[in-house]
């Protein structure tokens, strides 16, 4: 299921994604001209969790555009961005290029990157937004994760909180209509369609995705060897009752065998 789920989604973000990224961001230059300007504010939710990025390794795992890891590596940091879609990779590529600086971009599904070992380890795995809802297990991708994390090294994870997408939505939060714990596979409109103008919807192929409650990806973080040491909810700001995404930090900790308990760690 995963693999074809990987297809299609593949397919929806190689129809006119560089075409959206250009009507939203503009051309790769005038980003490029931005994001030199201020590098830190489009990373303004990790730094905190990163200090200097100089130096640093980062694994930037569903990449997209490119923007974060064209500002990290204007910060000094050597960065590899694994993305499914061609066009996300043309736009990321052409941002970097115009920023003066080297992206390692790898057009390939992040559960079968080429040559995966050879990429050796990373100080940072970053993944953000829409992201988690492309996985139909969740212990597939934070293995990846943790294989690439040096000892000591750190996931930073922000996506869209489970419980925003399940209620938000909804019209009367006095009678939700969202299922919190629905777990379908749903067919939906790809994440950069509203970017486009209406007219230049039409044959845009649709996305396959799943949701997951926030104890879905929790455990499945803490079951691949990562030590959970932030959840952060961040509020929405059209209304602040309630969370709109979530920064999640974990520390990939070497376990040790526990001498009292064979097979276990201590």
């Amino acid at each position: 299921m995963q693999e074809q789920m990987a297809r299609a989604n593949k397919t929806a973000w190689e129809t006119k994604a560089y075409q959206a990224w250009i009507q939203h961001h503009g051309s790769p230059e005038e980003l490029a001209g931005r994001l030199k300007q201020d590098p830190k504010h489009p990373l303004r939710h990790w730094l905190k969790y990163i200090g200097n990025p100089a130096g640093l390794k980062v694994l930037n795992l569903l990449g997209s555009h490119g923007m974060k890891a064209t500002c990290l590596a204007l910060l000094g940091a050597e960065v590899t961005v694994v993305d499914i879609s061609e066009e996300n990779r043309r736009y990321a590529s052409e941002v970097a290029a115009a920023s003066g600086v080297e992206l390692n971009y790898i057009c390939a599904d992040v559960l079968k990157i080429p040559g995966e070992d050879a990429l050796g380890t990373f100080d940072i795995v970053l993944m953000e937004f829409g992201i988690l809802h492309y996985f139909t297990d969740l212990n597939a991708i934070f293995s990846v994760v943790s294989r690439r994390l040096t000892a000591n090294g750190r996931l930073m994870l922000t996506d869209f909180h489970p419980f925003a997408r399940a209620w938000m939505t909804t019209r009367n939060l006095q009678h939700p209509t969202g299922n919190y714990f629905d777990d379908t596979l749903r067919e939906g409109e790809v994440a950069f369609a509203k970017l486009l103008p209406e007219e230049e919807r039409s044959g845009l192929a649709q996305v396959v995705t799943r949701g997951w409650t926030v104890g879905d990806i929790i455990t499945s973080v803490a079951s691949q060897g990562l030590y959970i040491r932030t959840f952060e909810e961040i509020r929405s700001p059209g209304d602040p009752r309630f969370p709109e995404f979530y920064t999640l930090i974990a520390d990939h900790i070497e376990r040790q065998l526990n001498p009292l308990y064979p097979g276990t760690s201590g």
